[in-house]
């Protein structure tokens, strides 16, 4: 046998090892994905670089230096678990709500009219225009297919038809509703003055207030969709995926719900 075909035989991959790693590499990306921009990512990247090192020492046969290093880490699992808690639980919650399978989903899944969400979508570019006029503060939550009953529990239930004015009643300064966020199910308006978590980013914009966090925050942990108004300035934003998209008019914010509610496929401009 000539050289090169021991090289190639010694390289050969089974069509099976070719998917473990594309698995493995799927997993990692969303792990960042999901860690990207807290204090979590640079633990991320420390475990990383220490693993590699452990198989490094391993491979060239250092005994006790293996040993002790196998050791740590297998000691280190717990204080893993301990430090990567919301990470873990974030990873826990993309996979069981169905985002892991987004992209077969929107292949093979039904997509909802456009006109289903005509109501809600309507009540709540209306109300936003007028609050960012007035600079009143509001947070306005769009479920999906993430279950939000950890947040409508800390809530006042209402289950109301969604219109501009009840929004605007709720979030005015003096309701006793304005606090928290009003979080829209099925069409209606399922809670107002819910607690929301508060995104623990650190590459955050200094002026971005507890309202933005709160956004961020329950978008980064489900699938849902946050609007936000600012009390001091009156930008319009819209939160998905724990990103923060700032500064929409109310056309813009209009018809970025019906594509996102809808799952519509944005077009290249």
């Amino acid at each position: 046998m000539t050289p090169l075909l021991a090289a190639l035989s010694f390289i050969s991959f089974r069509i099976i090892d070719v998917i473990d790693i594309l698995i493995v590499a799927i997993v990692l990306y969303e792990l960042y994905k999901l860690t990207k921009g807290t204090a979590a990512v640079k633990l991320f990247w420390v475990i990383a670089i220490f693993y590699v090192i452990w198989k490094v020492v391993a491979y060239f046969h250092f005994t006790l230096l293996s040993e002790l290093l196998g050791e740590v880490i297998s000691v280190g699992i717990l204080a893993i678990i301990i430090l990567f808690q919301p990470e873990i639980r974030k990873f826990l919650l993309f996979i069981g709500d169905g985002r892991f399978l987004h992209f077969f989903s929107d292949k093979l899944g039904k997509k909802e009219a456009s006109d289903a969400y005509t109501v809600e979508v309507e009540a709540v570019r209306e109300s936003c225009h007028a609050m960012s006029a007035s600079k009143t503060g509001a947070l306005i939550i769009f479920a999906r297919q993430t279950p939000l009953d950890e947040f409508l529990s800390t809530g006042e239930k209402l289950d109301a038809y969604p219109s501009a004015e009840l929004l605007e009643n709720i979030f005015f300064k003096n309701s006793p509703l304005h606090d928290g966020a009003v979080i829209i199910k099925n069409h209606r308006i399922a809670a107002a003055r819910c607690i929301l978590p508060v995104s623990k980013n650190s590459n955050l914009p200094q002026e971005v207030g507890l309202r933005h966090r709160s956004a961020l925050g329950s978008t980064e942990m489900t699938d849902a969709i946050a609007v936000v108004v600012s009390e001091q300035t009156g930008t319009i934003s819209v939160c998905i995926g724990g990103v923060l998209t700032r500064k929409l008019s109310a056309s813009e914010l209009r018809q970025l719900l019906y594509d996102e509610l809808t799952q519509k496929e944005k077009k290249n401009d």
